[in-house]
């Protein structure tokens, strides 16, 4: 996105499998019961198998990445708390509010908010993006 205004909304959203947290337990080690321990789980305040958080922040990576602020843009910081679980077949869509623009930096505030397809909030928070843009040949 070449221009970015307090206000305008991105959204992203996917359906979390069995497939995706086996692939990010074996990238990252998480081999948490909760996510793969239908015993273990059943018996937890959840009462069945969780995704790993990190499959649920990694919608709001590819969002700022890809839809807004878009290509080039990286996390400075993020502020955000998980309210409610993301189990194994659930829809998520992640929602990116831009609440601020740096005047002279290509730095961005954003609300985020990512929810279920039953529509209950799982993480709220804000984050600070900067977007890097490729030099031109002339250095500018």
């Amino acid at each position: 996105m070449d221009s970015i205004s307090v206000g305008q909304k991105a959204t992203r959203s996917i359906k979390l499998t069995a497939e995706h947290v086996k692939t990010y337990a074996e990238m990252t080690g998480d081999h948490n019961p909760l996510h793969f321990d239908e015993d273990f789980a059943s018996k937890t305040k959840f009462g069945k198998l969780v995704v790993q958080g990190g499959l649920t922040t990694g919608l709001l990576h590819a969002l700022v990445a890809m839809d807004m602020p878009g290509p080039g843009t990286v996390f400075l910081s993020q502020n955000w708390k998980f309210t409610a679980p993301v189990f194994i077949g659930d829809m998520i869509t992640a929602e990116a509010e831009v609440l601020s623009v740096h005047a002279t930096k290509p730095v961005t505030q954003l609300k985020v908010v990512i929810t279920r397809q039953d529509g209950e909030t799982v993480l709220e928070g804000e984050a600070w993006c900067y977007t890097f843009k490729p030099e031109s040949p002339d250095g500018r």
